[in-house]
C-alpha cells in the first residue's frame, strides 16, 4: 500500500520511494533529481531496471529545499546545500532534546525556538535615558 502524498511526514528511513514519488513528492523533475542525485544531496539506496529507490527519511528535508527553491528563485545546487543543512539542524536538534531529555527538572532551561525577539537600537539608549532622568 503506497502512502498518500499528505502522509509523507509520518514515513521514516526505513521506509524507500522511487525516484518517481519522490519527484512527485517534492515538486521536481525527473532531470532534476538526477542532477540532485549528482551533487550528492540525495543518494539513492539501490538503482536497477526499475529506477532508483531512495530513502523516504529524505522527502521532508528535499521537500523543504524544494519550497525555499520556489520561494527564491534557487538554483538547484543551492537546494543541495540547504537539504544538507537542513538535515544538520535536525539532527542537532534531535541530539539537543535527548541531551535536554536526560537532565533533571529543576535544571530544564527554557525552550525557546528561533532567534531572540528583535529589540530597536534606539530603544535601548532612550530607556536607559529615560531611567537616568529620573534618578
Amino acid at each position: 500500500m503506497q502512502p498518500r502524498p499528505d502522509e509523507w511526514s509520518w514515513l521514516d528511513a526505513s521506509e524507500t520511494i522511487s525516484a518517481a514519488e519522490l519527484s512527485r513528492a517534492c515538486g521536481l523533475s525527473d532531470a532534476e533529481l538526477q542532477e540532485l542525485v549528482g551533487y550528492g544531496a540525495v543518494q539513492p539506496l539501490q538503482s536497477g531496471q526499475g529506477g532508483s529507490m531512495f530513502s523516504a527519511g529524505c522527502v521532508l528535508t528535499l521537500r523543504h529545499a524544494c519550497q525555499l527553491r520556489r520561494d527564491f528563485d534557487l538554483d538547484l545546487f543551492t537546494v543541495a546545500l540547504l537539504s544538507e543543512y537542513l538535515d544538520r539542524i535536525e539532527a542537532l536538534q534531535r541530539e539537543l532534546r535527548t541531551l535536554r531529555a536526560h537532565l533533571p527538572t529543576h535544571l530544564h532551561p527554557p525552550l525557546r525556538e528561533g532567534p531572540p525577539p528583535w529589540v530597536e537600537p534606539h530603544a535601548k539608549a532612550a530607556t536607559a535615558k529615560s531611567q537616568v532622568g529620573h534618578a
